[in-house]
Parts: structure tokens; C-alpha cells; sequence
């Protein structure tokens, strides 16, 4: 009997087989996808659309594909270069023990960690929920009116607070305050954000804050070396020069110490890491912000607050969203785009689990471990303590910093001639045994069981409760947190359970085994400010990736640090800003920002000390050629740079990209090319080849770092050969460069933890999977538009013959303009409506006012694009009804299923049906519905009342009743 042959290895083997994994469409979905659109093959539409004139000429130089198990294990070998021992180095980071309920269940979780920023009320409910925790947990604890919900680190908050009370001071000052043991991360970050606004910062004692004329002072509470001091005097005395006082201040210690709040604070700032958060050799972790109650029209970043929904019930929402830098745009105050939402999660259930009684338990716990050993070590220095003490060492700091570590332990230098020991969560008495043993001291616990004289003065510990809402007392049993968790995460809508089609945002699978390695000790349990030598994994990590990534984009230097995309455009125009300074042109100060540019371009320039000047675009999208040449030659003598998003934000390839750039460059200008759209670039075209001298990356975009709700997200910045010397260093951990902008971040390697995901998307896809990836994005926005074109206009396409739809980018604009005149419905319903089949809504109004941006991304298959297009169509169908009116045997403008969504189930269970639809049209359009159904929690959220009433805290529903 002869025997069939086997396949050869080489295919067997399939060292790329996440590439099909990653990638919904297969190649039958291809093929049909095509001949919707009218193009031959993947490759013709791709020549098609994209301009000759940037093409790359050669490919990326990237390692072979490698499988999700290679992968691993390679990652695992890169890991392994780490050494991970016990930090007692402090200074705003911290060991602490994640719940495993809360690990498992929330940053485990694809239901939390794939959700997009809570810009669609409706179907955020849960994570909005919890949001309203952490800014709950955060006013108790600081003794502030409100709190936003959350910021990158606690320097960038620092920096923050700065501008804040800049802006809403009386003092005319423009020098800034800054004690002499605040962290120093937030001082050199603050020095940064400083200096380009005109701001002067001054380093001293606290005591001598009211006597330096500032309009605000930053004081650590308690300092970097472990000291208490009161803040009331301080604040007095600079209340009564109109100057602001803004503290930094430890949360846990704040469950024993009088709140900031209570002390004449005006502004608190800090982070919620030890809130569960690994150290994660810096990030990502939640920071907070909190201010008087005067301030909160002028608070920086996102709040989420209560509003009622159509039926008259609470509800959650994004507040005073006018504050949000993509709608104010060369108004904005700030650029912050990118929060830290899970990380803020994670912190808020951590004070839900353990409640006030179990958060207090932790800090004095803390406090009595390192009470017992200032009394141990007879050698403490300050005058009132909670977590860390600082030893006089003399001439044997070294000595002592080197045994620890040879016990596998790291203090922190305080001083030539002092250290300091910083204790946590994490601390037992065997560790207080080790920890003595370097000193050549022993303990006998048993002559402390009575207890240990408290570090905290009598005065200023804490007399006032926290934590008194329901929540926060509720849900401490295991059982109880499970469900909790679950039944908020029901209430939302992430990528676990449906496509989200927003436009610009790039929604595109986060895989597992990408985020397998985040949660891994090497990575999740170093502190970013240990000996550079116990950070070589983290450096090879470095190393790799960057380099991989100059592969992509075509740029020969990029940082990792900026935490967020909106920090990397901030650190790319810095970088431009001190090369225009080198050359003795700081006079360069024009920004030229087409009006097809990102949001946050406008923000970022402001913020770097640059005048924004807006250019046209023409009918077609593209950036007018003939304003620009006359912008550029009024401007000449001062144009600094031009910011340009590419494709542009109306998903536009412009063919004349490389001229634009040319024309800039030859009136001295440098070329900002804003990467949120490099998800259509990626293996096809390099902005480093094509023109671009500097650009940002959005990591939870083009290279899979999951949203997280709202962050956390990484924004690396790529520039050219002559700018490489201007990337971001970072002087606090020992970096330090004559030429180098300051840090932007509070540590050097930012959200380092969450950069193994993009390693191991680059990793398993290489080069090939990479472009493939680029060109089915391109692919399935060019099936939506083409299945789309017959119903709805497509805005700005490409009008290229023979492509149904015109031809797009990696997203397409519909414009339901036209269909407001004709019925009455308005975008806003459309996306409300989409609610009710199960889908988040592509984006809204932007960057066009009554319109929807779709970027379907590659990840998904034809059956989920279809499953939209079906479902668009059939709301097309539904306006056709409205269209028509009541007369024709259709509906009426005022009461139709679109003005009336979403459709709650108890609205459609009330015995009385009084709409001129069917409750079957207001709940299963479509028969798949009846097979799988998400039930929205709640109606239609009233924006214009939740800003009018502004509730942001947990309080009772009376309260919300009475408003």
C-alpha cells in the first residue's frame, strides 16, 4: 500500500501563523471584498490609492515571524535580563499586592482593557461607574471639592497643577515654586513644561515658598525623604501674597494623615500605583488631579460626571467635554488627549475591595513597620514620618547601598552621606529582619506587640472619615467583587463583544499573547529608578523596538518615554523647538496646522511656546497648496514648523505630500508628521522617507497596546538624524545630555510595562504581516465605503475610477448632512440608533460637524463587516421611513426609532407603547438580534443637564433628585 507524502516542514511548520490570527479577512473574504470595490487584487487597489511618490523603495529590515510560542520565549529570555529585587527605593514607587480578583477580572480582561475612551455614554456605564470611584476615593482622600479621573504620572500632573493655577490665580508672578523634596521626576518635569510657557521655577525649603514671590508653590506630602511637614502655615502665608499652594500627596498615607484639603491646599496632585499598580519600572499607572471647587471649569484632563437619561434616571457622562483639546483646538489650555482609565479602575476597586477600614489597616501597618525601624536603626532624620526613613550613612553609603543589593534589596542614595529606606503594602517582619541585617542589627518583635510610638505628629494625623459612600463598604467578600466587577463590565461595550469602528482611533485586536507578558514579575515588578544595571532587559526591549520602529517609520532616532500620544507630539515639537534654538533662530515661533491636522496639534504647539496658524484644505480634502505658499512666505522669517496628519484625519492621502514638505523645509521650516494614522503607512510608506523630520506613534493604535478605556497608551517620538540629539533625556535617573530636551514623563521608560505588547505584535508579524496588515486596513475602510456609497455620501474620497465609494485611506467619512435636512435625523441619532444593533458608533462630528468617521481596521472579518454595513444600510432604510412621514405609512421626525434610541429593555417592557413604531422595530431591526442581543443600560444621557447639575462624585441619588 503506498503512502501519501507529507506537506513539507517549512509549511508545517508556519512561523507566521498569526498573521491569519491578527487579520480577519481570509483569502476567499478577499477576494469578495474586492469585486464590491471593483479592484483586481489587494496590491492594484493599493497602487491605486496610495501616491506613487511616497512609496517605500525598500522593504523593512525586520526579524522573520516568529509564533506566539517562539515569541514568548523569546520575550521570556528578554525578561529574564532584568533582575527583580526587593525595592525600597520609594520615591513615588511602590511594591503592592494586586487582588486577584482584581487582576484576574479587570486588567486581565478584554471586557476592560479593549473598551475605548467613554466618549458614547450610553455604553460606558460600567467603566464610567468606576471612574466616579476613583474620583470619589480621591476628593475623600485629598479633602477636595473634585477630582478629574485621572492623569499620565504624577509629574505630568505636577505640570499640570503649575498651568492651572497659572491660569485661575490672582498673582500677576511668573515664577513657580518648587520645594526642594518634591520627587525629582516631577521637578524635571515641571522644569520642562515650564520653560516654554515663560515660567521661572525655583528650587528651596518650603518654609521660604511665600517669601520667593511665586504665583504657586509645589510641596511634597510627605517629601521624597520621608518628612511631615504641615501645610496650613505654608498655605497662609502664601494665601495672603494671592499665591495658590499645590500639594503632593501619597494616598495611603493620606488614609492617616490630615488631608491637604483640611490644611489650606488649593490644588492636590499625585498617583494611585501603590493602589494595587505594579511599579511596572514606571508605568502605566494612574496619577490624579484635584482642586477647590472654584477651579473645576478650568480642571485639565477628562471628569466624568452624573447627568439623567431620557427616562429621568442617573446616568454617566463625560463632563464639560468643551474642555477636550480636539473641540477647542488652538484654545485648548492643555493637550491632554490620553488618560490612564484602567489603571484608575484598577485603583478604585482596589479602595472598593479593601474599603477604608482595610486601607487604613495597610497604612498602619506601613507606618508601624517603619516606626519600628527608625527606632531600630536609632538614626532617623526629620521630624514625622509614615513610610520612609532616611539614615545617616557617612562615608559608608556606598557600602551600605552595595550589601543591600548583594541581599537582594535596593535603598535609595538621599545624600553623599545619608540613604533612604522606603516601606509598603509588601513589607513583613522578615524583611525588617534582612533589612536590619545590612546594618548588622537584629529584632526581637516581641518587645513591640504592644505597639510602636506613631512617626506622625499628633497634629497632623488624620481625624476626618473617607470612603463613606455604599460602594467603598459594600463589596469586600470575594463573591461580592466578582460580581460587582461583572455586572459593571455588562453594562459597557469593548471589542470582547462587537467591532468598534471609530475613525482615527484604530480599534484593531489586542491580542493575548501580547498581553500575556505585562503581568510578568521581570517586567510588572521592577522599580524604574534601580541601578541601570538591573534594567538590561528593559534596555534590550528598548533597543529592539526602537529599532524595529525606525524600520517602520523610516526615522533614524526614537524615545519611548512620552507616555501618551499627546507627550510624544509635545516632545517632538520641543525637539524641533531647541534645534531652531541651536542655530540661533528662537525667534522661529509660527505653526502652520492645516485644518485636516489631528485634534491635539493645535494643544501641543501652544503648549510649546508656538503661535498656531491655520491653512486651508480644498474640496477634496488635501491641504490648499496656494494658501499654504502664501502662509509660508508671510511667515517665512518665523515659520518654525508644520504639523500635518497623514493620511489626513479626512482620510485623505495627499498626492502632494512631498511637495508640502519641500515647501516648508525651503522657508526654514521643520515637518511634523502626526503618526495617529500610520496604521495606513505601516510597510507602505515611511514619513521618514517621504519628508517628515519628526513624528509621534500611537502604540495603542498602529501596534496594539489596547485602549484600556481610555489609556493607558504609549506615544513614541521619531525624528530624523540631525534631531536625534534633541529626544528626550531624563536627568533624575542619571541620563543626562548637553543637546537633550528634558524629560517629558515621569520615568525614562514611560508606560514601560505595556511595551512588550507592541514587541510581540512586531515580533509575530514581521515585515510581511506588518504590510498586509496596512493594506486590509486599507482594504475593509474601501469595502465599507464601496457596500456604503449607495446610501450615504462618502466625504472626501479619492474619486478613483473604477473603485466603488471613490476610494479611501484607512478610514472614510459618511456625511449624513444632506439626510438631517431631508429628515431630521442628525449623526448623533444615527450613532444612537447603531446602540440598538449592538454597536459602538464610528466617530462623531469629527472632523467634520454631522458626520461619521469609520476605520474598520484590518483585524476584523468580512461577517463583522458586514454584520455594519447591514446594519448601516438598514438605518438608511429606517430614515427612508422618516423620510417619507407619518402620511405615507412612515414615521414622523419627532417620534422614530433613530430620536428615540437607544432602547432600553424596560422601556420596552412598560405596559404602555405609546411610539408610532413597534417594539420589535425599536428592539430587533435585524433577525441576528434575536440571537445575540446587547441591552443598552440605559436611554439617551442628557448632556445639557449633567453640565448644568455637575455632580462627579458618588453621593446618594436624593442629590442627583434634587438638582
Amino acid at each position: 500500500m503506498l503512502m501519501s507524502a507529507l506537506k513539507p516542514l517549512g509549511e508545517l511548520e508556519n512561523a507566521a501563523e498569526f498573521q491569519a490570527r491578527h487579520i480577519g479577512p481570509d483569502a476567499a473574504d478577499e477576494a469578495g471584498m474586492l469585486s464590491v470595490i471593483g479592484a483586481a487584487s489587494r496590491r492594484a487597489l493599493i497602487e491605486a490609492i496610495v501616491p506613487a511618490s511616497i512609496k517605500r523603495s525598500v522593504g523593512m529590515a525586520l526579524p522573520a515571524a516568529l509564533t506566539e510560542a517562539q515569541a514568548l520565549a523569546e520575550l521570556k529570555t528578554v525578561a529574564a535580563q532584568n533582575k527583580v529585587l526587593k525595592s525600597y527605593i520609594g520615591q513615588g514607587y511602590y511594591d503592592t499586592l494586586t487582588p486577584g480578583v482584581i487582576l484576574r477580572n479587570i486588567l486581565e480582561n478584554p471586557a476592560w482593557y479593549t473598551a475605548y475612551t467613554p466618549y458614547q455614554a450610553e455604553i460606558s456605564q460600567g467603566r464610567m461607574e468606576a471612574l466616579v470611584n476613583f474620583q470619589t476615593m480621591v476628593c475623600d482622600l485629598t479633602g477636595m471639592a473634585i477630582a478629574n479621573s485621572s492623569m499620565l504620572d504624577e509629574a505630568t500632573s505636577a505640570a499640570e497643577a503649575m498651568t492651572l493655577a497659572a491660569r485661575v490665580g490672582k498673582s500677576k508672578s511668573q515664577l513657580f515654586f518648587v520645594a526642594d523634596d518634591v520627587l525629582p521626576q516631577t521637578l524635571e518635569v515641571v522644569r520642562t513644561r515650564a520653560e516654554p510657557l515663560g515660567i521661572t521655577v525655583q528650587v528651596g525649603p518650603a518654609a521660604e515658598a511665600a517669601a520667593s514671590g511665586c504665583f504657586a508653590a509645589l510641596l511634597q506630602y510627605p517629601g521624597v525623604n520621608g518628612e511631615i511637614r504641615a501645610l496650613q502655615p505654608i498655605a497662609d502665608a502664601l494665601h495672603a501674597q494671592g499665591a495658590l499652594l499645590i500639594a503632593a500627596a501619597d494616598l495611603l498615607a493620606l488614609t492617616l494623615l490630615k488631608a491637604p484639603g483640611e490644611q489650606g491646599a488649593d490644588i492636590a496632585v499625585g498617583t494611585s500605583q501603590r493602589f494595587g499598580m505594579p511599579m511596572c519600572n514606571g508605568g502605566p499607572h494612574a496619577a490624579y488631579i484635584a482642586c477647590k471647587d472654584e477651579f473645576k471649569r478650568n480642571l485639565p484632563g477628562r471628569l466624568v460626571g452624573v447627568s439623567v437619561d431620557t427616562h429621568g434616571n442617573p446616568a454617566y457622562r463625560l463632563a464639560l467635554q468643551t474642555r477636550e483639546q480636539h473641540i477647542r483646538r488652538e484654545k485648548a489650555t492643555s493637550n491632554i488627549c490620553t488618560a490612564q482609565v484602567l489603571p484608575a479602575v484598577v485603583a478604585s476597586m482596589y479602595a472598593v475591595y479593601h474599603g477604608p477600614q482595610g486601607l487604613k489597616r495597610i497604612a498602619q501597618r506601613v507606618a508601624s513597620y517603619t516606626a519600628l525601624l527608625a527606632k531600630l536603626l536609632g538614626d532617623q532624620k526629620g521630624n514625622g514620618f509614615f513610610d520612609t526613613v532616611e539614615v545617616s550613612t557617612g562615608a559608608q553609603t556606598d557600602a551600605i547601598l552595595a550589601r543591600a543589593v548583594a541581599a537582594g534589596m535596593n535603598f535609595r542614595r538621599a545624600s553623599a552621606g545619608s540613604i533612604t529606606i522606603s516601606l509598603d503594602e509588601t513589607t513583613t517582619r522578615a524583611d525588617l529582619q534582612a533589612i536590619l541585617a545590612v546594618f548588622d542589627k537584629t529584632a526581637d518583635f516581641a518587645a513591640f506587640e504592644n505597639g510602636v510610638e506613631s512617626g506622625i505628629p499628633a497634629a497632623l494625623q488624620r481625624t476626618s472619615s473617607f470612603l463613606t459612600h455604599p460602594v467603598f463598604n459594600t463589596h469586600h467578600s470575594e463573591t461580592e467583587m466578582l460580581r460587582y466587577l461583572r455586572a459593571l463590565a455588562d453594562k459597557d461595550l469593548a471589542l470582547d463583544r462587537t467591532m468598534i469602528p471609530l475613525g482615527s482611533c484604530t480599534m484593531k485586536l489586542n491580542a493575548t499573547s501580547e498581553m500575556i507578558p505585562i503581568t510578568w514579575p521581570e517586567f510588572a515588578g521592577v522599580h524604574p529608578f534601580a541601578p541601570h544595571d538591573q534594567l538590561r532587559g528593559y534596555e534590550l526591549l528598548n533597543t529592539q523596538l526602537t529599532s524595529w520602529l525606525c524600520q517602520a517609520t523610516g526615522y533614524a532616532g526614537i524615545s519611548l518615554q512620552p507616555n501618551a500620544g499627546s507627550q510624544g507630539e509635545y516632545a517632538g515639537l520641543l525637539a524641533i523647538k531647541a534645534w531652531h534654538e541651536s542655530r540661533g533662530e528662537g525667534h522661529r515661533k509660527i505653526c502652520l496646522i492645516p485644518e485636516s491636522a489631528h485634534g491635539t496639534n493645535p494643544a501641543s504647539a501652544q503648549m510649546v511656546g508656538m503661535q498656531v496658524v491655520v491653512t486651508k484644505c480644498d474640496k477634496e480634502g488635501n491641504i490648499d497648496l496656494d494658501d499654504l505658499r502664501a502662509k509660508c512666505e508671510l511667515h517665512s522669517q518665523s515659520l518654525a514648523a508644520i504639523m500635518i496628519t497623514y493620511p489626513s484625519t479626512y482620510g485623505v492621502f495627499d498626492t502632494h505630500v512631498k511637495e508640502i514638505c519641500q515647501l516648508v523645509k525651503s522657508h526654514g521650516g521643520r515637518v511634523y508628521v502626526d503618526g495617529a494614522n500610520m496604521n495606513a503607512l505601516v510597510g507602505v510608506a515611511a514619513p521618514g522617507e517621504f519628508g517628515g523630520d519628526v513624528s509621534h506613534l500611537n502604540l495603542h493604535k498602529t501596534f496594539c497596546i489596547p485602549h484600556g478605556g481610555g489609556g493607558p497608551g504609549v506615544g513614541p517620538v521619531c525624528v530624523v538624524a540631525d534631531l536625534v540629539p534633541f529626544l528626550p533625556t531624563h536627568r533624575a535617573a542619571g541620563y543626562v545630555s548637553e543637546t537633550a530636551i528634558g524629560a517629558v514623563s515621569a520615568a525614562p521608560l514611560g508606560n514601560a510595562a505595556v511595551l512588550p505588547i507592541s514587541w510581540m505584535y512586531v515580533r509575530m508579524m514581521g515585515a510581511d504581516g506588518l504590510t498586509a496588515a496596512t493594506e486590509t486596513a486599507i482594504l475593509s475602510a474601501n469595502y465599507v465605503a464601496a457596500r456604503l456609497s449607495d446610501a450615504y455620501d462618502i466625504h472626501f474620497s479619492g474619486n478613483i475610477e473604477g473603485v466603488k465609494g471613490g476610494g479611501v485611506a484607512h478610514e472614510c467619512i459618511l456625511d449624513l448632512r444632506p439626510l438631517k435636512d431631508t429628515s431630521g435625523v442628525s449623526a448623533e441619532d444615527v450613532a444612537k440608533r447603531l446602540i440598538d444593533y449592538g454597536f459602538h458608533a464610528p466617530t462623531l462630528s469629527f472632523p467634520v460637524a454631522g458626520t461619521l468617521m469609520v476605520e474598520p481596521t484590518e483585524s476584523e472579518s468580512k461577517f463583522e463587516l458586514d454584520r455594519f454595513c447591514d446594519a448601516m444600510l438598514q438605518i438608511r432604510a429606517e430614515i427612508a421611513k422618516v423620510e417619507a412621514g407619518v402620511e405615507a405609512g412612515g414615521w414622523s421626525r419627532e417620534d422614530n426609532p433613530l430620536v428615540n434610541a437607544p432602547h432600553t429593555a424596560e422601556s420596552l417592557l412598560k405596559s404602555e407603547w405609546t411610539h408610532g413604531y413597534s417594539r420589535e422595530e425599536a428592539a430587533y431591526p435585524v433577525a441576528s438580534l434575536r440571537r445575540q442581543k446587547y441591552w443598552v443600560p440605559v436611554g439617551r444621557v442628557d448632556n445639557v443637564y449633567g453640565d448644568r447639575n455637575l455632580f462627579c462624585s458618588c453621593v446618594p441619588l436624593s442629590e442627583y433628585e434634587k438638582a
